[in-house]
C-alpha cells in the first residue's frame, strides 16, 4: 500500500495523541487487566484515548537482576508522510497524512546509587499492508543513566531505513547508516495489536531491539531469525529466535482483539535479560491530565 493510498483513510480517524487544555472525564480503570473494556463496535483506537498499560519488570543490568518498572503508551495519531512527525495541522501541499499507531515505551529502573531512563516510540501506519516493504516509518529511543545518554533514530525510505546513532562512548560515537531489514524487532509491538497474523511462521531479516543492542553496545545490523505463534487459547505467544545471535524473545498476547500485552520474556543463552507482566490497564486522554489533581491517576496506573 502506497502513502497515498492511506489519505482517504485519515479522515474516518479521530486521532487520540491530539493535545488540549481542558481537564476531562475520569478515565476507564480496570485493577484486573483481563476485565479492560473493549469497543463491541471494533473501534478500539478510536474512542479519542490512548491505551496506558503498566508492567512489573525483572531488568539484566551489570550481571544482576534489577527490579524495574515500565509503562506502554498505544496511541493514533496524524503523521506526516514527508516530515516523518505528528501532524499538528493540515498537511502541506505534496505531503500526505498517514494515520499510524503509536507505541511510547518507557523502562525505569536502579542500579546501585543511580538509575537508568529507557524511552522509546515506535511509528506503525494504519492498517497493515503486508505487501509493504517498509512497515513501521520511524522508530526513536534514548538511554539515559548518571552516565550520560545514547539516541538512536530510524527513519523509513522507500526500501530501507537510515539510521542515526549518537553515543556519549567513544567506541560507538556518532554513525548514520541504511540498513535494510525485513523487520524492526522494536515494531513487533505494534504489529502485533494490528494484525498478528502477519508475523506468524516467518522466516525474516531482523534489527534486534535498540535497549538490548545498546546496553550490550554491539552494532545495528539485520540478523536473520524466525517468528512462530502458537495460540494457547485465550492468550497466544510468539517466539522471536534469532540464528546467529544466542537471543530469544518471547511475547504473550491476548489471541483475540484488541490483542493486549500481556507480558514478555528475554534471554541470551537460556540467561534471562528483561521479563515484564502486565499490571494495569487504562484507557485516557492523559494529554488532558497533566494538572496536579491528576497525579493520583498515575499511582493507579503503575502501583
Amino acid at each position: 500500500m502506497t502513502f497515498n493510498s492511506y489519505i482517504f483513510l485519515a479522515f474516518a480517524a479521530i486521532t487520540l495523541g491530539m493535545c488540549q487544555q481542558k481537564v476531562a472525564d475520569k478515565p476507564q480503570m480496570k485493577k484486573t487487566p483481563e476485565l479492560a473494556e473493549v469497543d463491541p463496535n471494533g473501534n478500539y483506537w478510536y474512542q479519542g484515548k490512548a491505551e496506558l498499560c503498566s508492567y512489573e519488570v525483572e531488568q539484566e543490568r551489570y550481571g544482576e537482576i534489577r527490579k524495574a518498572s515500565e509503562v506502554m503508551v498505544f496511541v493514533t495519531e496524524d503523521f506526516s508522510a514527508n516530515k516523518q512527525v505528528k501532524l499538528d495541522a493540515e498537511p502541506a501541499e505534496g505531503d500526505t497524512r498517514i494515520p499510524i499507531l503509536k507505541l511510547n515505551t518507557i523502562r525505569r529502573f536502579q542500579t546501585g546509587i543511580y538509575d537508568y531512563s529507557l524511552t522509546q516510540s515506535v511509528f506503525t501506519p494504519m492498517p497493515i499492508d503486508k505487501k509493504d516493504v517498509i512497515r513501521s516509518l520511524k522508530l526513536s529511543a534514548t538511554i539515559q543513566d548518571w552516565c550520560g545518554h545514547v539516541f538512536v533514530q530510524a527513519n523509513a525510505l522507500p526500501e530501507s531505513y537510515r539510521i542515526r546513532s549518537f553515543s556519549y562512548f567513544e567506541s560507538e560515537g556518532d554513525t548514520d547508516v541504511e540498513l535494510n531489514p525485513g523487520l524492526l524487532e522494536d515494531e513487533i509491538w505494534t504489529l502485533l495489536r494490528l494484525d498478528p497474523d502477519s508475523l506468524d511462521s516467518l522466516e525474516v531479516t531482523v534489527m534486534p531491539g535498540i535497549f538490548y543492542s545498546r546496553f550490550r553496545h554491539v552494532p545495528l545490523a539485520a540478523e536473520p531469525a524466525n517468528i512462530t505463534i502458537n495460540q494457547l487459547g485465550e492468550t497466544s505467544e510468539l517466539t522471536l529466535q534469532y540464528k546467529n545471535i544466542p537471543r530469544t524473545l518471547e511475547i504473550r498476547f491476548e489471541s483475540a482483539f484488541p490483542h493486549r500485552i500481556m507480558g514478555w520474556e528475554e534471554t541470551v543463552q537460556g540467561k534471562l535479560l528483561s521479563r515484564g507482566t502486565l499490571k494495569n490497564v487504562m484507557l485516557d486522554d492523559y494529554w488532558r491530565h497533566h494538572d496536579e489533581a491528576s497525579s493520583g491517576l498515575h499511582e493507579q496506573l503503575i502501583k
